[in-house]
């Protein structure tokens, strides 16, 4: 007899899990329009409202590049405002409950957080990548990755004076756009540098949507063998190929608990575009259309996870799926999200969908309330045995 429990048959599989949102942060850097700086603000206080603890705010990267996060420093001041906090405390959270994230990339990044920590609004936590494909790497840092080793070991040691937290990102696990394959040892080994030159978790992206779900279980378990505390991993996924919320099953098979994702799928490269003026970016596009890349979509990882039973840890779904259905409005057009469509699993009876007249067909039927099977036939079906024996 086959086990049909789901978190039996993979032992390491969660019953709780801690999901990030990196929307204002990963999701509107794909974007090329500019986002307000007043509607980041909304949505950051109104996900940690909603109850959720881990959230990127913004990139303290050369806003040259990224001109969408120029406004960086006026939304890490408005995630500490005095009324949001009163707010957190009407929903029984503290300032402490919530982390946030500034991507910093490089040492200036990194020299620009500890400036503002110092100043009382900079981030908890702030994150540097790397990527296994060296191509790729360069393409986003510019620089070398042994030189950019050297870097992130000073940095990490900079964050750990000022009580600020590294998160040291692994790229081109499953694949690279410019280099194509990569090897899993590769990445496994970078797990390792990272974390033995201080580094506090570690953030394994699949940032082009190269990683298929046995592709992703396989890797988190080689990951989970070799690091078996899974506090130190977050999975990261994108859905260039549709492959998001099949590949958080896949991880969280494995053992991963820690996921991010954005409202509406929203993210990817970022723009090379704002409001109609080209910007650096990252170059040009990897793929022939950029509006149909992007990442797990939190709405939707939400629902699938609280149907499956799985504690998410305080999260209000409802609101998720409300702040989702903003976000389109924001943002101007469809969205990936299903489930702000279709809502979540029905628990009670839609009595505005039953039928009138079956009560009394089945009466002029003469058939019971309850009969499903016609009278006189056996109570339990059987399957004639040649059925069951598969053809080759």
């Amino acid at each position: 007899m086959s086990e049909y429990d789901l978190f039996k048959v993979f032992p390491r599989m969660p019953k709780k899990v801690r999901l990030g949102d990196i929307t204002v942060r990963d999701g509107f850097q794909h974007e090329e329009i500019w986002i307000p700086t007043e509607a980041k603000l909304y949505y950051l206080q109104e996900l940690a409202l909603a109850g959720v603890k881990r959230l990127e705010a913004t990139n303290l990267g050369n806003p040259r590049i990224m001109p969408q996060f120029k406004d960086a420093d006026e939304v890490l001041k408005g995630v500490r405002d005095p009324i949001f906090v009163k707010r957190l405390a009407g929903k029984g959270l503290k300032p402490e409950d919530i982390e946030w994230t500034a991507v910093t990339i490089r040492e200036t990044g990194v020299d620009r957080a500890i400036r503002l920590k110092q100043q009382g609004i900079g981030p908890d936590r702030v994150l540097m990548m790397v990527s296994t494909d060296e191509q790729h790497h360069f393409a986003n840092s510019g620089t070398t990755l042994p030189e950019y080793w050297k870097e992130a070991e000073r940095c990490i040691k900079k964050c750990k004076d000022v009580g600020i937290k590294m998160c040291g990102t692994v790229s081109t696990i499953w694949g690279s756009p410019i280099s194509g394959p990569t090897r899993f040892e590769d990445a496994v080994e970078f797990t390792k540098r990272w974390l033995s030159i201080g580094a506090d978790d570690i953030e394994h992206a699949d940032h082009d949507g190269s990683a298929p779900p046995h592709q992703v279980y396989r890797y988190f378990s080689m990951i989970l063998d070799a690091i078996p505390n899974p506090d130190l991993h977050v999975g990261h996924f994108h859905v260039t190929r549709g492959w998001g919320l099949a590949n958080v099953l896949a991880a969280l098979q494995a053992g991963i608990d820690i996921f991010e994702g954005t409202l509406g799928g929203l993210g990817g490269q970022p723009a090379n575009f704002l409001d109609r003026v080209p910007v650096p970016g990252t170059g040009s596009y990897y793929y022939k259309d950029p509006n149909v890349v992007g990442l797990t979509t939190f709405e939707d990882m939400c629902v699938m996870l609280d149907e499956m039973g799985i504690d998410l840890c305080g999260i209000d779904v409802d609101r998720i799926l409300e702040l989702g259905t903003l976000m389109e409005r924001t943002i101007g057009r469809r969205l990936r999200s299903e489930a702000i469509l279709n809502g979540r699993i029905p628990k009670e009876p839609r009595e505005a969908f039953k039928r009138a007249g079956l009560p009394g067909l089945k009466a002029k039927l003469k058939e019971r309330p309850d009969q499903v099977i016609p009278e006189g036939w056996p109570e339990k079906a059987v399957v004639p045995p040649e059925v069951l024996k598969r053809k080759s």
